[in-house]
């Protein structure tokens, strides 16, 4: 058998034409949102006020296998899709494990994520909608970034809130929405009721991607002609994202290969939803059983300690509730340097995938996720974002895992982005500064004791 190549690349023309909604093929499908209003679940209309037309029918979509991507997102994903499928050799000999270890890479473009996947087709439907222009949040920084990329290829003013803790620990960050036209507000601000309630309540507050959702939202329905666009959490974005998931199993197949486990970082859920989409498919039409891994933050643990139950998507409680694994919306995470992840909830379509027990979760203190990170970096010459790396320390244990039982299994892991505006993180993990948080039960119950009240659902 010919040795598999480092990296294998599809052509353009292999690249996946429509996205993969896997809501289709669950069993069961997650329990649909709730108008905070009324209690009600939400219809389409619920939504227009917050959202495109389009994305509002793809949220609530659960029955359509497959959507086409328009083909003006297409032009604009050729330019750094279809993404490499790649094999860690090296990493496999440092480990000398006898477990095969890919990675699907989504860093080669400029926001240095696979946000973007999302971002164009975000931005596309709200220049087709002929909007004003669009808000949103942003955690570390790759969510902006990538729709202040996507806003300018179409056009489409941005205003981006971007978690203040993340605002300060990245600055460069700030420099690149700015230079693709975006408006940068460190969260919580002065510039919303949201903002200006949690300010006052305690001024030092560094921010969540909770509050930060919140002020966004709030922009969004009082400007003229203006929507709100989120980057995770939601089944819209998991749905854009299939395609890491759509162009990992046809390159896998190519190679002859098939995963064995599925491992990717956990926050709001989009990185891990896409990649997993298509094995999750299988898994549950009995097609095959592959383990589905979430590995998150320990200092944010919605799966692993969470509650699984309706919440509020936002601090200020104004978008619809998901029924999700939550922290509870009044959850403030520490400040860890992985933002990407410090979110109270998971997306819906993954928490109901752990409850049914499709899907498996582990949670991880940063200082290890660094040690995973460092020694990803030396054995194969990428810095990985602190996001990605907790997807890496899962490969690691896994392949770890096959060393100790003797078993020859095949590893596939998301990385999701470059930690090249994350220096600030890697200096204080090699000074020796970095420190763990993990929150206490009573610190997790203080803001769980507080989730909504629902009649007949959840009293």
């Amino acid at each position: 058998m010919a040795k598999i190549p480092h990296r294998l690349y599809l052509t353009e023309d292999q690249m996946p034409t429509a996205w993969y909604n896997l809501r289709a093929d669950m069993k069961e499908k997650p329990d649909p949102m709730l108008n905070p209003a009324t209690g009600k679940p939400c219809v389409e209309e619920d939504l227009y006020p917050v959202f495109c037309k389009k994305l509002a029918h793809q949220e609530l979509d659960n029955d359509t296998r497959f959507v086409d991507i328009p083909g003006a997102v297409l032009d604009m994903y050729k330019n750094y899709r279809p993404s490499p499928l790649c094999r860690a050799y090296n990493l496999e000999k440092a480990l000398d494990t006898p477990a095969r270890i890919y990675y699907k890479f989504e860093g080669n473009n400029t926001s240095g994520s696979h946000k973007l996947n999302s971002a164009i087709a975000q931005a596309y439907y709200a220049r087709e909608q002929g909007l004003n222009g669009v808000t949103t949040e942003t955690g570390a920084g790759q969510w902006g970034t990538a729709l202040s990329e996507a806003c300018a290829y179409f056009g489409l003013p941005l205003t981006v809130f971007m978690v203040k803790a993340s605002y300060q620990q990245k600055p460069f960050r700030k420099a690149i929405m700015h230079t693709f036209g975006a408006e940068v507000i460190a969260s919580p601000s002065d510039t919303t009721d949201a903002g200006r309630k949690l300010l006052a309540e305690d001024p030092a507050n560094p921010g969540s991607l909770g509050c930060a959702i919140s002020e966004a939202v709030e922009r969004a329905v009082k400007g003229d002609n203006v929507r709100y666009v989120l980057g995770s959490v939601l089944n819209q974005v998991l749905l854009h994202q299939s395609i890491i998931g759509l162009e990992s199993a046809q390159a896998m197949e190519l190679l002859g290969e098939y995963p064995d486990v599925v491992v990717g970082c956990a926050g709001g859920g989009s990185n891990l939803g896409g990649l997993i989409a298509p094995f999750a498919r299988d898994k549950i039409l009995g097609k095959a059983d592959p383990r589905l891994v979430a590995v998150e933050p320990a200092s944010c643990p919605s799966l692993t300690r969470g509650r699984y139950a309706y919440d509020f998507c936002d601090t200020g409680k104004i978008t619809p509730m998901a029924r999700m694994y939550t922290l509870g919306c009044t959850f403030t995470p520490s400040p860890i340097h992985a933002g990407g992840l410090r979110y109270h909830g998971m997306a819906p379509i993954l928490s109901k995938l752990y409850h049914d027990g499709y899907m498996e979760a582990e949670s991880v203190t940063q200082t290890n996720v660094f040690d995973a990170a460092t020694l990803f970096a030396r054995q194969e010459s990428i810095l990985p974002a602190p996001e990605s790396a907790h997807a890496i320390w899962g490969a690691i244990k896994e392949a770890l895992r096959c060393k100790e039982e003797g078993r020859s299994e095949t590893i596939l892991f998301g990385l999701t982005g470059t930690g090249f505006f994350d220096m600030t993180a890697y200096e204080s993990y090699m000074a020796g500064t970095m420190q763990d948080y993990v929150p206490t039960d009573a610190e997790l119950h203080k803001s769980m004791d507080k989730l909504p009240k629902i009649p007949g659902i959840q009293e």
